[in-house]
């Protein structure tokens, strides 16, 4: 049964019956996409594990050996789900990958499946204290992937030095974000490439560097 707090006990199976076969990438798909299902339709406080192995088919002990509690099954249908979806680009230039990113962003964010899984992990942020911990876990994740996009464009010449790949990505997203959950304001392919636009520009301008760093001095670098 489930623990408070979503922690999950592993149940015994009948004596003489054996574990039913779950290691595979298909049950996992299974179990993983049954996740996102069951978000999109309850909510991260209404998911059960018991639900979740039931629409995947398979048996709860499958799941409790897998993940040791709710909070990583939904982390990891997340991040799979937004790896698939959202590919990291390489397009030999910063100013396509990262409107690339946002496209890619935007896509998967106003698809319906998506939509509802989004629109249902933030309405319970405030009821569901560990969502914050998922959330902030999810993220680290999405700019630890991303970060070659700004290491390459750093190599190639096209940003400065010393600009911290997540506070250029937080600052790609964020707009996309801002319409989506708080302004309720249209979301497309437009709002993706201002917002690439936007961060390309504070990062050529020296202002993403990470939290707590001065920006360097104009006069930084030069000969005397």
């Amino acid at each position: 049964m489930e623990q408070p707090g979503g922690a999950m006990e592993p149940e015994s199976l009948p004596a003489g019956r054996e574990r039913p076969i779950g290691r595979g990438p298909k049950v996992r798909a299974a179990v993983l996409s049954a996740t996102l299902a069951e978000l999109a339709e309850t909510g991260y406080a209404g998911l059960t594990v018991d639900n979740v192995a039931q629409r995947a088919g398979v048996h709860k002990t499958t799941v409790y050996r897998r993940w040791k509690d709710r909070e990583a099954l939904v982390l990891d249908a997340l991040t799979e789900q937004v790896a698939a979806d959202i590919p990291i680009p390489d397009t030999h230039a910063v100013e396509t990958d990262l409107r690339e990113l946002a496209r890619s962003l935007v896509r998967m964010l106003t698809s319906p499946a998506d939509r509802a899984v989004t629109i249902a992990m933030f309405s319970d942020a405030a009821r569901v204290p560990e969502i914050g911990d998922v959330k902030r876990r999810f993220f680290a994740d999405r700019f630890l992937r991303a970060e070659p996009v700004v290491t390459r464009a750093v190599e190639r010449g096209e940003l400065p030095a010393g600009t911290d790949p997540a506070e250029l990505l937080k600052t790609l997203i964020a707009p996309i974000y801002l319409r989506l959950l708080i302004t309720a304001e249209p979301v497309d392919e437009t709002t993706a490439d201002h917002a690439a636009q936007v961060a390309l520009a504070a990062a050529r301008a020296g202002a993403l560097h990470p939290a707590g760093r001065e920006r360097p001095s104009p006069a930084a670098g030069r000969s005397r």
